[in-house]
């Protein structure tokens, strides 16, 4: 093991959820760079979080998998009371678990709506509540940061762009926003951020499909004006930021994380 760290975050303690593959992977490590001890939160895929929890204490802080699904109550409460026993608090939450269950709007079952809004919106809501509680509990701790705690929410550039044939994906993105940025307004005067980053086109295992070919990535290249796909460390850098001091006058506000595909592209030659 390395000297302790002293990153933007040393001291602190995090939980992400989703944290065992793609972006949650991603933001885990960077915050474990960042010298934060982190909650590795999966649902499955268990011997994935264990290498994303080795992976993360090479950088010399602690780390820890724990297994719940955001969307039952008594699971995630569960997964907090686990955090604080062992880390003594959380200073950090990263609301990052998420799904698809895709089907045009005239075939798409209930269960494939409330699978979706119940791990992306009700989950967010869920760990969000226990994140403010411990928050309050607790109080700001000027040595390790200047406020109580900081909450990010995983949104979408789909929080913003309507996407025919995932109505229930972009239903909760939507809904995040609002619930974001209510969450950020009402608890502000405690010392507590919140805010949001919306990625875009980011390589991940969840959307393939969409670059895995190069017709494909010639395909999604035109719905983004900077020409490249995103990275998940592209995601775990402004993460990091988000969750320090170094953005501390940030509240409520949606970082885009997505080469620009949010600036409606095709009008760049007159529409």
């Amino acid at each position: 093991m390395t000297d302790r760290p002293t990153g933007v975050l040393a001291g602190q303690k995090a939980l992400v959820t989703g944290a065992n593959s793609g972006i949650g992977e991603a933001v885990a490590l960077a915050l474990g760079r960042a010298g934060a001890d982190v909650v590795v939160n999966f649902v499955t895929g268990a011997e994935e979080a264990e290498k994303v929890v080795a992976e993360i204490a090479r950088s010399g802080v602690r780390a820890i998998a724990h297994a719940a699904d955001v969307s039952r109550e008594d699971q995630v409460q569960d997964m907090f009371r686990r955090a604080v026993a062992e880390f003594g608090t959380l200073d950090i939450l990263i609301n990052n678990a998420g799904l698809q269950r895709d089907a045009p709007f005239h075939t798409m079952t209930l269960s494939q709506w409330e699978t979706v809004i119940g791990v992306n919106l009700t989950g967010q809501f869920l760990c969000a509540r226990e994140a403010v509680r411990e928050f309050l509990r607790r109080g700001v701790v000027p040595s390790v940061s200047k406020a109580a705690g900081k909450i990010i929410c995983m949104s979408s550039v789909h929080q913003m762009i309507p996407w025919a044939g995932h109505a229930n994906y972009a239903a909760s993105k939507g809904g995040l926003k609002m619930m974001m940025e209510t969450l950020a307004q009402e608890v502000a005067p405690q010392r507590i951020r919140v805010n949001g980053i919306a990625p875009g086109a980011v390589r991940t295992p969840i959307n393939t499909a969409a670059w895995n070919t190069p017709e494909a990535y010639r395909q999604l290249m035109t719905l983004v004006p900077y020409k490249r796909i995103g990275e998940p460390e592209d995601i775990g850098k402004a993460a990091v930021w988000l969750a320090s001091d170094d953005s501390d006058y940030v509240v409520g506000a949606t970082l885009f994380v997505d080469g620009g595909m949010t600036l409606f592209p095709d009008f760049a030659e007159g529409g």
